[in-house]
C-alpha cells in the first residue's frame, strides 16, 4: 500500500489558522522535514454541528485544550477552507507528497472524489458513523482509520462494513484521543492484537509531545505514522500543543527510518559485516618456543586472541599431547602439529 515503511503522515489540521500563505509554507517545510503525506480534515462547522452555544455544545472538560470554546465556533476556526484543497493538493504533489484528506460527512466525501484524492482517512470519532464509512468504501480506494476510544467490536463493525462493500487495502491505527496525549497512555502493545484479531496492516495516529511513541511504534511493526504538524508552536494553532515543529518533524522521520532499518530480519551467525571480526575470537596459541616431543601442558599454551588456532572448546583435549614439530610462541596450534 505504501513505498515507504513507515508511511509517514504530517496532519495540517487546523494549525494554518485560516491563513492560507501560511498552510502552504506548512507544505513546504514539511516536505524539507522528510515526510510521505500531507492529510487536511475536511468539514464545515455546519457539516459538524449546530450553532447552539450552551450545554453539551460547549467543550467542558477540564483537561482540554478547548475549554469553554463553542463546538461551532471552534470548527470554525480548525475548518480548511474547501477552496484551498485543491492548489494545497497540487502544491503537495509538486514536492513529491501524497495528498489527502479525512472527510466528516457525505459530501465531503464527494467533494474530495471530485479532486480524486488517492486514499482516505476516517478519523477516531468517526469510526461509529457507518454511513460515512460505507461511502468512503464504495470510492475503491485505500483507508487509513484510527481507533482511538473504539470498543473491539466497534472496529470489528467498521471493518466488516468496509469489507462487506469492496478490498480496500486497510490500516488501523492505534490512536489516543486526548490532546495532548500521556505517553503511558499509547497502550502500543494494542497494536499487535488490533493486527491479530481484524487481519489488517495497522500504525499509530500520534497525539503525544515528542517522537518516542512513533519510534516504539516503529519497532512493533507499525506501517504508518501521523503526526500533527506546525510551522511554530508558540505562534498557536488550534492543535499546535501536541503538534511537532520542522526540525522535530525531520528528527521523528529519521528516527522512524532507522527504527525500521534496525528490524531487519532474523538472522544467527552475524550479518556479512560482521564476518571479518571474528578474527578476534579467542583460539589455542602457542606461548612459548617449543622442541618437538614437548608433551603439552597448560605452561605451554594460552587461550587469547585472534581465532586462528584451535577453538577453545579443545583445550581439555589438547593438553597431555605429544608435539610432532618444533613450534614457536606464536604460532596457532593446528592438529598437525601433534602426534
Amino acid at each position: 500500500m505504501f513505498e515507504k515503511m513507515p508511511f509517514i503522515i504530517a496532519e495540517l489540521s487546523g494549525n494554518h489558522d485560516q491563513d492560507f500563505e501560511l498552510a502552504k509554507a506548512m507544505i513546504h517545510a514539511a516536505a524539507d522535514a522528510g515526510v510521505d503525506a500531507i492529510k487536511l480534515q475536511t468539514y464545515t462547522p455546519d457539516t459538524m454541528t449546530l450553532d447552539i452555544r450552551h450545554g453539551e455544545f460547549m467543550v467542558s472538560e477540564s483537561d482540554s485544550l478547548w475549554r469553554g470554546s463553542n463546538l461551532y465556533d471552534l470548527y470554525a476556526k480548525a475548518s480548511t477552507p474547501w477552496e484551498w484543497h485543491k492548489p494545497l493538493f497540487e502544491l503537495a504533489e509538486s514536492l513529491g507528497l501524497v495528498a489527502f484528506s479525512s472527510p466528516f460527512d457525505l459530501s465531503a466525501v464527494a467533494f474530495l472524489e471530485s479532486l480524486d484524492v488517492p486514499l482516505y482517512k476516517i478519523a477516531s470519532f468517526e469510526m461509529t458513523d457507518i454511513p460515512l464509512i460505507q461511502a468512503v468504501a464504495r470510492t475503491g480506494k485505500p483507508i487509513i482509520m484510527s481507533t482511538g476510544m473504539a470498543t473491539l467490536d466497534e472496529i470489528e463493525e467498521a471493518v466488516a462494513t468496509i469489507r462487506a462493500i469492496g478490498d480496500n487495502p486497510l490500516t488501523l491505527l492505534k490512536c489516543t484521543s486526548t490532546y495532548p496525549a500521556k505517553i503511558e497512555d499509547s497502550n502500543l502493545l494494542t497494536m499487535a492484537d488490533l493486527a491479530a484479531k481484524t487481519g489488517c496492516s495497522v500504525g499509530l495516529s500520534d497525539h503525544t509531545q515528542g517522537l518516542g511513541a512513533a519510534v516504539a511504534a516503529t519497532a512493533l511493526g507499525a506501517t504508518v505514522i501521523e503526526k500533527h504538524f506546525v510551522l511554530d508552536r508558540s505562534a498557536g494553532g488550534v492543535d499546535a500543543a501536541f503538534s511537532m515543529e520542522p526540525k522535530e518533524m525531520t528528527a521523528l522521520v529519521e528516527a522512524c527510518r532507522a527504527a525500521k532499518a534496525a528490524l531487519g530480519t532474523v538472522t544467527y551467525g552475524g550479518s556479512d559485516a560482521e564476518q571479518a571480526a571474528k578474527k578476534y575470537r579467542r583460539s589455542i596459541y602457542v606461548a612459548t618456543d617449543l622442541p618437538a616431543g614437548t608433551i603439552l601442558t597448560e605452561k605451554h599454551l594460552k587461550i587469547i586472541r585472534p581465532s586462528f588456532g584451535l577453538a577453545p572448546k579443545h583445550w581439555p583435549d589438547v593438553l597431555g599431547k605429544t608435539l610432532s614439530m618444533d613450534v614457536q610462541k606464536g604460532q596457532p596450534l593446528a592438529w598437525d602439529m601433534m602426534a
